[in-house]
């Protein structure tokens, strides 16, 4: 008998016939006394012919087989077929009379895709079992709960009992995540891999399961991971408290992929004007991992109804874009009354943006905001105030291609669009064509040097073609507008130079022919009918060409004064930019005609067929004109502040001061001056480049008369000053915040054509109301209350201030003073404020002002946008969870203005 390991099989010892002497009756008499007994012995393995008893010794008995009869029952085969694996803190015991293994403390156990940890751990290797649960600490709390994970799913329960050849569990107070769900039972039982069952479940996306914000509570569950969640009679619940709130069955689909079509729930509202609603209902297609839909409707009682189409696409290293389309059929009041009305309403919106790194030679891109000019002021769903004020809409479709050739040549293809939202004029180009080879050098040295006038020669081709449109909003896209439609083309093969003169001087000059094709042209004469000049339009193919002349000198000043290195101030930098230039373009005078102006046929006038081309007109007099600009930039070296630094400090004074003026050498002196008014533009920053200040003027050297007309008479002669200041204008903006520069743009108001910056207040999309300040925040530790308020509160400030003075007439008038304010807070860790607001102190009232109050509830938002003054006054407030799947739990009140 040998005494082996614990996971040994039981076996019997037999002995062999004794004889009757002494020491074989004392070793009977002490083996008789512990024989009564069962001991563990290796197991023996089954042998083909087992060996005869006559031929075994001692040692062989030693090794514990049995000589008389071979057990001919099969041991029971356990169906723990892997490895196991286990640890424990405190102890492992292997108990092998009832086939169990006790994991204590910390204890883990690892056997196939199960992974299992907990407080204690006991697995019964006869019945495929496994139990786990909590145990106690020191101070008798229950600790250390069971984490059980098999393959990608997760389970946090106070105890479980798991069988490995059925793949059941019975699980009690589990906790479970799936994507953005966190769900709790009382009892779980586990079927399969793929199905579980839930009784006695709540389901939230609050972070803490066991205290959540919310939840929906079911009795019963039936749960397949990754697919879905259906639930039987399921009431909502906030702060423990019970609602009305109630369904008789639920879904909630689960899903691997980023998103899941699903239909989006309406909200109802109601208005004064066109009744109750039910708003931003509709369906999200989840078509493919690059690109979806979502299709959203509105519906009044009144019968006014709204339609958006918004998706979202994407191709990775290669492109990603988006397209949103609104219409609108708006009726105010009922049909009958004196403030009925009935319109329709559009916009089109899409950007597109190409990787460069897919096709380095090509790009493509799109920004498109086009549609009705009354969409921002009259839409039911948007309250965009900076939308509103804005005048205009701009869009630019455009496809580049570069060739790699000797010389290189480049081309491009846009659609360009202009709208003005009060006048309605739209002004678009349905394509324009570019297309342009490099510079050509006909006389550089085989060298390759460009030195000297002959050399530097160079000339280039550019042609330029377009199909160009000017119509009315009423009129877009319809048969009048292609009717008028004005195509045509332009070549330009420049040709120009450039050189040193006197080393310190640089030079150039240049000439350029141009030709231009159109494909309309106007006819003038009297019309005897009419009693007025007829202007006629002529289709056909015409053509003019002209050509112009110019050449430029400049040079660069640089001025230090010095100071001293003692002063803080220790030397300002000048530096000045001088150039003249002068440019001389002949009379075209054989592309004009003469037309008679009244029915006697002795006052006639003159007119270029080519009026209003696209590309504009032969000019009818020479162009003899020098210009002289003088551009200025200051900078000092003061003593830095730090006294470890030996270098001084360079600050920027003024980033630019810039004089252009000009003088007409064929000028007349009645319909046309000789100078023209001097123009003064500057700019720079201060406050480490917080504080922007631009400011320009306009200064006359003629004077006028009684009349306001400029007259051919120096201002100085008249009894005025040098010059007449005819206009002038201040702009500051000023950003500076406690919480550093990673303060959001406003993109939405951007791209409808508003301002980045909140100054006109923030964009409120009526249609997706879960944007949140606290979206892209870390969750917020328990004592972050604590020490928010043993620090600064933090804060951001936006101010811009306009000045402009007019003089044109001697009014001499302060035409346009206003201050404009934004400020936002983190009023407390959970409260955002912000307020929107400015003052016309000329107009002597309030401007624009909007309140902006924001609450997070951690697994939901609350919100509330208030504009009180004008025509576009409304107010809007939002609460709802935050999670995207859930995003259609929420209730939004909103008063939107009658416009």
């Amino acid at each position: 008998m040998t005494c082996q390991k614990t996971s040994h099989n039981f076996t019997k010892i037999v002995f062999k016939p004794l004889h009757t002497n002494l020491f074989n009756i004392v070793l009977i008499s002490f083996f008789l006394t512990i024989g009564c007994g069962k001991l563990y012995s290796q197991e023996i393995k089954n042998q083909k012919k087992p060996l005869p008893a006559g031929k075994q010794t001692d040692k062989q008995v030693n090794i514990a087989t049995d000589t008389i009869k071979l057990d001919t029952v099969k041991p029971k085969k356990t169906f723990l077929d892997g490895k196991v694996r286990y640890k424990a803190k405190d102890y492992a015991k292997i108990d092998q009379k009832n086939k169990l293994i006790t994991l204590y403390n910390e204890a883990e156990l690892y056997y196939k895709d199960v992974e299992l940890k907990s407080g204690i751990i006991i697995l019964n290797y006869e019945k495929d079992e496994v139990y786990a649960g909590r145990i106690k600490d020191s101070a008798g709390v229950l600790v250390q709960y069971p984490n059980f994970k098999q393959a990608e799913n997760e389970v946090q329960p106070d105890s479980i009992r798991f069988n490995f050849k059925t793949q059941r569990a019975l699980i009690y107070n589990s906790r479970t995540k799936q994507g953005e769900l966190n769900i709790k039972a009382a009892v779980t039982k586990k079927e399969n891999d793929s199905t579980y069952f839930l009784k006695g479940a709540r389901i939230t996306t609050a972070t803490d399961i066991d205290n959540p914000e919310y939840y929906f509570r079911t009795s019963k569950i039936k749960f397949v991971p990754g697919k879905k969640i259906v639930t039987g009679l399921t009431q909502m619940v906030i702060a423990d408290v019970p609602t009305p709130l109630a369904l008789p069955y639920g879904f909630f689909p689960l899903s691997k992929e980023k998103s899941v079509s699903g239909i989006i729930v309406p909200s109802y509202n109601d208005s004064n004007t066109r009744g109750f609603s039910l708003q931003n209902g509709g369906y999200y297609f989840a078509l493919s991992d690059n690109y979806d839909l979502t299709v959203l409707g509105d519906y009044y009682t009144n019968g006014s109804y709204a339609m958006r189409f918004e998706s979202a696409y994407a191709t990775r290293y290669k492109y990603r874009g988006n397209v949103n389309i609104r219409f609108e059929n708006l009726i105010n009041s009922e049909r009958g009354y004196p403030d009925y009305s009935k319109e329709n309403i559009y916009n089109i919106q899409w950007s597109h943006s190409k990787d460069t790194k897919s096709n380095p030679n090509s790009t493509f891109s799109a920004s498109v905001n086009m549609g009705s000019s009354k969409y921002f002021k009259r839409s039911i769903n948007q309250a965009n105030i900076g939308s509103n004020l804005n005048n205009t809409l701009s869009s630019s479709i455009s496809y580049n291609k570069t060739f790699n050739t000797i010389p290189g040549s480049r081309i491009s293809l846009t659609a360009t669009h202009q709208q003005n939202t009060q006048t309605e004029d739209i002004i678009m180009t349905l394509p324009a064509l570019q297309g342009s080879i490099d510079r050509i050098y006909p006389f550089v040295g085989k060298n390759g040097t460009k030195k000297g006038l002959i050399k530097n020669i160079n000339l280039q081709y550019n042609v330029s073609g377009k199909n160009y449109f000017k119509t009315k909003d009423s009129l877009f896209f319809k048969p009048q507008m292609f009717n008028d439609a004005q195509l045509g083309m332009q070549q330009t093969i420049p040709i120009s130079t450039n050189f040193k003169i006197f080393k310190y001087f640089s030079a150039g000059a240049s000439t350029t022919y141009q030709e231009t094709w159109v494909n309309k042209t106007v006819a003038k004469d009297y019309s005897a009918e009419k009693g007025e000049v007829d202007t006629k339009t002529v289709n056909g193919f015409d053509a003019f060409r002209t050509y112009n002349f110019s050449t430029n000198l400049g040079t660069t000043i640089y001025g230090t004064f010095n100071f001293g290195e003692d002063k803080k101030i220790q030397a300002i930098r000048h530096v000045m930019r001088p150039s003249i230039t002068y440019s001389y373009t002949p009379s075209f005078e054989r592309y004009y005609d003469n037309y008679t102006l009244d029915a006697s046929g002795r006052i006639t006038g003159q007119y270029t067929r080519f009026e209003n081309s696209i590309f504009g007109q032969p000019s009818k007099d020479n162009s003899n004109i020098v210009g002289f600009s003088l551009s200025n930039t200051f900078e000092a070296k003061v003593r830095d502040q730090d006294s470890t630094k030996t270098e001084p400090k360079k600050i920027m004074l003024l980033n630019n001061l810039n004089f252009n003026t000009s003088y007409n050498f064929n000028a007349d002196g009645k319909t046309v001056l000789g100078w023209s008014p001097v123009l003064i533009s500057g700019g720079t920053q201060f406050f480490d480049n917080k504080l922007n200040m631009n400011f320009g003027a306009t200064l006359d050297p003629y004077a006028i008369d009684n009349s306001g007309t400029r007259i051919n008479k120096y201002n100085i002669d008249n009894g005025g000053s040098l010059f007449r200041m005819t206009s002038a204008n201040v702009t500051l903006n000023y950003s500076f915040s406690n919480k550093g520069d990673n303060k959001e743009k406003n993109s939405q108001s951007q791209r409808n054509g508003g301002r980045n910056d909140d100054l006109f207040g923030t964009n409120t999309d009526l249609n997706d109301s879960r944007n949140s300040q606290f979206a892209n925040e870390p969750d917020r530790e328990e004592d972050v209350i604590t020490e928010f308020f043993n620090s600064k509160i933090p804060w951001d400030m936006t101010l811009a201030y306009s000045l402009t003075y007019q003089n044109v007439n001697r009014e001499s008038k302060i035409s346009g003073n206003s201050l404009m304010v934004s400020v936002n807070m983190d009023i407390t860790p959970k409260w955002k404020g912000g307020v929107s607001t400015g003052y016309d102190f000329v107009q002597q009232g309030v401007t624009f002002t909007q309140f902006r109050f924001e609450r997070d509830l951690l697994s939901w938002r609350m919100a509330f946008n208030y504009q009180p003054l004008g025509t576009n006054s409304n107010w809007n407030f939002f609460i709802g969870i935050k999670s995207g799947m859930l995003s259609d739990i929420k209730w939004n009140k909103r008063s939107v203005s009658n416009r």
